[in-house]
């Protein structure tokens, strides 16, 4: 079984653990509640029943022919408390002033008001449950009051109690057992989208990064999204490194080749000047190798970026500002005029900030290749100008110079990688204009080349 598998079995155990525990403190709640209900309805069952014996007593109490209370105590007052608990039973009849005129003369007596009145008492060692009930005997002249107590032991209540609780223990246990089993089976049918996305990446052969297409539920979407921007990254950092391995092998093997030669041409001569003169171009060589392999990471981070998340807003105005002061010296070097044209608001005051939704770090790059590439091509005595502004709803980079230009029907030619113009001039990699047009395209944008003022 795959670790997602496992995984699967653990979520599975702990649903149904956490349901067990759940619904076992659930069910021990309610056998709690379910005891008191079993000894209130016992209690009221049993009251009853002892209150119909003393009132089947009490019926049978009359005055004799001397006036003196007598009783009569019939036997089914006392076989309805007959129980399969073989609880005991017991009574007492009291006269006026609580003269005992037959029965258990040392029984407890419920205290209180008229009519029926319960109490729970110790009797005889057991615990009993009484009920004493106040009457009179009428003649035509007098009435003598009278009491009847009759007492039982709560065999009976208790056994009726543990049973409606065992009852109920049984009916609550099955629940959580069916529950179980229902819980288990329904996240199984609920889990298959899981199993399902883990047979599709297994089944996968290595190279296929294509998202993932599955119909899976609203909770497991945002997995199989996450899983397909994975692989949407993982697919731009491997062509991104295949791009650059190749890219590498091609471009580097010149100056390589170039550097190998010069240096074997060096350990021939024997002229310390012709000597110098090789490694000289050797180390040309080399550092051309290295602004080789320079243009080469940016364009392999370049294409690394095509599944990152959109980064925070940059103020390209400012970036473009920075830029230009910073190059300002190197075009001088070459008779460049390089400026900035920040533009003006409404007021004559500077511009604002133009916010863009791009990484910064490359969007430097895009204007040091434009600004770069500018100040190679445009020539001694050329004015390059960088202009930031907002179009209609669009941030727009210029840089223009009144330099030769390209010759035409070239414009497209330059934006592929490695392409040259045969007119080009100074050498170059025919990577500078490629790379800011990718960079562009990167976060929404597109490179054109157009003529500027004048024609130029």
């Amino acid at each position: 079984m795959t670790d997602l598998g496992r995984d699967l079995g653990s979520l599975r155990r702990r649903l149904l653990g956490w349901l067990l525990a759940s619904t076992a403190v659930l069910g021990v709640l309610g056998l709690a509640d379910t005891w008191r209900e079993a000894i209130r309805a016992s209690t009221t069952l049993s009251d009853r029943v002892l209150a119909g014996s003393a009132l089947a007593i009490a019926e049978r109490v009359f005055l004799d022919f001397e006036g003196e209370l007598s009783v009569e105590v019939p036997y089914s007052a006392l076989e309805m408390l007959a129980s399969t608990a073989q609880d005991r039973v017991f009574y007492r009849v009291d006269g006026p002033g609580g003269v005992n005129i037959t029965g258990y003369a040392d029984l407890p007596v419920a205290g209180g008001g008229e009519g029926l009145r319960f109490a729970d008492a110790l009797y005889a060692g057991e615990a009993v449950r009484l009920v004493t009930l106040g009457r009179e005997a009428v003649t035509g002249i007098d009435a003598l009051p009278f009491t009847v107590t009759v007492a039982e032991t709560t065999r009976a209540r208790q056994q009726l109690a543990r049973s409606l609780l065992w009852h109920s223990a049984l009916r609550i246990g099955g629940m959580i057992l069916g529950a179980a089993a229902v819980v288990w089976v329904l996240v199984t049918l609920a889990v298959r989208p899981l199993d399902t996305l883990a047979r599709a990446l297994a089944t996968r052969r290595p190279g296929d990064l294509s998202p993932l297409r599955s119909d899976a539920p609203s909770e497991v979407w945002g997995l199989v999204q996450a899983v397909n921007g994975v692989m949407t990254r993982l697919g731009a950092s491997i062509e991104a490194l295949r791009n650059f391995t190749g890219n590498a092998s091609h471009q580097l093997r010149t100056p390589l080749a170039v550097v190998r030669a010069q240096l074997a041409l060096a350990s021939r001569e024997g002229e310390p000047e012709a000597m110098r003169a090789a490694i000289g171009q050797a180390d040309a060589a080399l550092a051309e190798a290295e602004r080789v392999l320079a243009q080469l990471l940016l364009l392999a981070r370049v294409d690394a970026s095509a599944g990152l998340p959109s980064p925070e807003p940059t103020d390209l105005r400012d970036l473009a500002r920075d830029l230009t002061a910073e190059l300002v010296p190197r075009a001088a070097r070459g008779g460049i005029d390089l400026g900035f044209d920040g533009g003006t608001g409404g007021s004559g005051a500077e511009a604002g900030p133009v916010r863009v939704r791009a990484d910064g770090t490359l969007l430097r790059e895009m204007l040091r290749n434009l600004v770069e590439n500018a100040i190679a091509y445009a020539g001694p005595g050329a004015e390059v100008t960088v202009r930031v502004r907002d179009g209609a709803g669009e941030a727009v980079v210029e840089v223009e110079d009144d330099g030769p230009g390209l010759p035409p029907g070239q414009a497209q030619a330059v934006l592929q990688r490695f392409g040259r113009g045969r007119e080009a001039g100074p050498p170059g990699l025919g990577l500078g204009l490629p790379i800011a047009d990718e960079i562009a395209r990167r976060f929404g944008g597109h490179l054109t080349l157009e003529p500027g003022r004048g024609g130029r």
